[in-house]
């Protein structure tokens, strides 16, 4: 009776129906990152009813997220957010199935994940691991949900189908520069939410397939929220992609950077600040050494030692992340990056 109760709003219409409403049931998405984006794409996937589901994210959940990451409540404040969001949705569809990894993904674990799902969700804010998802998307031809949101703009895409064009196709390689965040620009929550759940209704349409569905295969759709004007762009598959081409090969990526929780003893680590001047002069942690980012994007050899951990810290961990990436580029093997960063930092240990 549950079943017939919770879904009939989906099933009565003509493109679900029951087949449809058998095929969520059956199906498995997995969801990379539970912030901003996954939030509103995993309340509406387990709403409808896919029967397993799979959250990653390393991420705690802090007061900042409750802005727009709206599965969360007060009360979940310092907890693992893919465990948080399991409870949340578990809590709101106790008849599906939700696995939660407490983890970064990496290339070291990215293939077992996928090979268990359908369909993978990338709920990301950071470009490396964004290419990490469309290589391994390529390798195991997994279709992903793209998304993204700058400000009051987001875009969403269908990357990886077969025949179709990859994220590779329409951006070959990382920027050289550092992007700003939402951390650092701002966002609205409602920005992400639309995104977001425009996402989950790609995976819908992907899961369903109905004949009067047209998935964002090979299109890119972009919104400015400012105007509400929307643009829907014709995206070529690249013959020369790196990822997807004929030509393609096997492509190599670093070791995922390990992402630390703020502590009050960093053990003989090198505790590197990479946030600008005005900031230091504002106040920093006890024993770091100040090597601001703008600096280090244009250095081609840190006069850091090697033989020590290195852990880095901005406001919020964003900046901090893109410095651990450059210096690992750089030779540093075991160079860390503080989650939440100095903000998080003081509120507990100042």
């Amino acid at each position: 009776m549950g079943n017939d109760i919770r879904y009939q709003r989906q099933v009565i219409l003509d493109e679900i129906g029951e087949n449809g409403q058998r095929k969520l049931g059956e199906a498995a998405i997995l969801c990379i990152g539970a912030g901003g984006l996954g939030c509103p794409a995993l309340l509406y996937l387990a709403a409808a009813g896919v029967g397993r589901i799979g959250i990653v994210d390393f991420d705690n959940v802090d007061e900042s997220n409750l802005q727009r990451q709206t599965l969360y409540s007060v009360d979940q404040i310092g907890q693992n957010k893919a465990a948080a969001a399991k409870a949340r949705l578990a809590a709101l569809n106790p008849e599906i199935e939700i696995t939660a990894y407490e983890t970064q993904l990496s290339a070291k674990n990215a293939r077992e994940m996928f090979e268990s799902y359908d369909l993978i969700i990338d709920g990301t804010d950071n470009f490396t691991t964004k290419y990490l998802i469309n290589d391994m998307a390529v390798e195991t031809n997994m279709p992903f949900i793209y998304g993204a949101i700058q400000g009051f703009e987001g875009q969403v895409s269908v990357f990886g189908a077969p025949g179709a064009p990859c994220y590779r196709c329409l951006y070959p390689q990382p920027p050289k520069e550092h992007i700003p965040t939402c951390a650092e620009n701002g966002v609205i929550g409602a920005v992400a939410g639309i995104i977001g759940t425009a996402q989950a209704m790609e995976a819908i349409k992907l899961i369903v397939g109905g004949e009067s569905f047209t998935p964002l295969i090979g299109t890119l759709f972009c919104i400015d929220l400012r105007d509400m004007r929307t643009r829907t762009l014709a995206l070529p598959r690249d013959a020369h992609c790196p990822a997807c081409s004929d030509h393609a090969k096997a492509l190599e990526h670093p070791p995922a950077i390990e992402q630390i929780l703020p502590t009050a003893n960093y053990e003989g680590a090198l505790l590197i600040d990479v946030r600008e001047q005005e900031e230091w002069d504002a106040g920093y942690i006890e024993g770091a050494q100040h090597r601001p980012l703008s600096i280090l994007m244009h250095t081609t050899a840190a006069d850091l030692p090697k033989d020590r951990t290195i852990v880095l810290y901005c406001a919020k961990g964003q900046r901090s992340q893109y410095a651990a990436e450059i210096l690992q580029a750089l030779g540093y093997a075991n160079v860390k990056n503080m989650v939440g960063g100095y903000d998080a930092w003081v509120r507990q240990f100042a």
